[in-house]
């Protein structure tokens, strides 16, 4: 898919890797729906910024956490684009959770936001996504016109993490969730070929946790074959090439230095 004109949403768009993401699809050639609950200010720096880029940006808020904010937010998309070519699942939560002490209450709120909003924006994205807006074509037609279909129709990032294959003792509820995730691309991907492709990008080393000791650091680094962390726009870049890759689907691909190789 050339990205030069085509309509994208990013959950959790205001900072960090949403926000790189966000500015790499502008600078792809996308205008860009940014969606925030509560990070308004830095949402409102990520539009100004994709503005003066030359590319349209709308904020939309909403609390993921909640089904009706879901549908409101994609009703406020229809509205506003009239249509959507890319969305990327970024908005998530990581919080400490020992397992002797987990809650009912923080293993739901991983899955409600980290999961069930991915899976939830999935679905209402889907009328509004190129080729999947017609009614969806026999399997001989299928065949004959996977080539067009695809590029015609919509593209889903979801970004999970390293720790859904290799998790992070302390915090069981994200890794979890993250697992999930994988599951839901590869899943929606065999359900919604050929016209969407749905992959995912599982970042490694890129932002430390602001209670990440030096020695932590250094002991995740010494693991790392590249040697250091990466960057919010080596994440963005993955996205973008996902994005416009027309055969690849069901995939995850690992943004991580190899940290995770083997």
């Amino acid at each position: 898919m050339e990205l030069e004109g085509k309509i994208a949403l990013v959950t959790g768009a205001g900072r960090r890797l949403g926000k790189a993401v966000a500015l790499a699809l502008a600078r792809a050639g996308a205008d860009v729906g940014l969606h925030y609950r509560a990070s308004r200010v830095e949402a409102q720096e990520t539009a100004r910024e994709i503005e003066a880029l030359g590319r349209r940006a709308e904020l939309f808020q909403a609390d993921l956490a909640d089904p009706e904010q879901i549908d409101r937010l994609f009703e406020a998309v229809a509205s506003a684009f009239g249509q959507l070519d890319v969305l990327v699942n970024n908005a998530a939560i990581c919080e400490r959770t020992p397992i002797k002490s987990l809650s009912a209450e923080q293993w739901d709120r991983h899955f409600a936001i980290n999961t069930r909003a991915a899976a939830l924006c999935i679905s209402r994205a889907v009328p509004l996504m190129g080729a999947a807006r017609t009614d969806r074509p026999t399997p001989a037609a299928q065949r004959s016109d996977a080539s067009q279909s695809s590029k015609s129709g919509g593209v889903v990032v979801n970004i999970a993490d390293v720790s859904a294959g290799s998790p992070w003792p302390g915090y069981p509820a994200y890794c979890a969730s993250k697992a999930a995730l994988l599951a839901l691309t590869r899943s929606a991907a065999k359900a919604l070929a050929p016209a969407i492709r749905v992959n995912s990008v599982s970042p490694g080393a890129i932002l430390w946790s602001p209670d990440t000791t030096d020695v932590q650091k250094r002991k995740v680094l010494d693991h790392i074959p590249m040697g250091r962390t990466g960057s919010p726009e080596d994440v963005a870049a993955a996205v973008v090439f996902l994005a416009r890759q027309d055969y690849v689907t069901g995939q995850d691909l690992r943004v991580d230095g190899g940290w995770k190789t083997g």
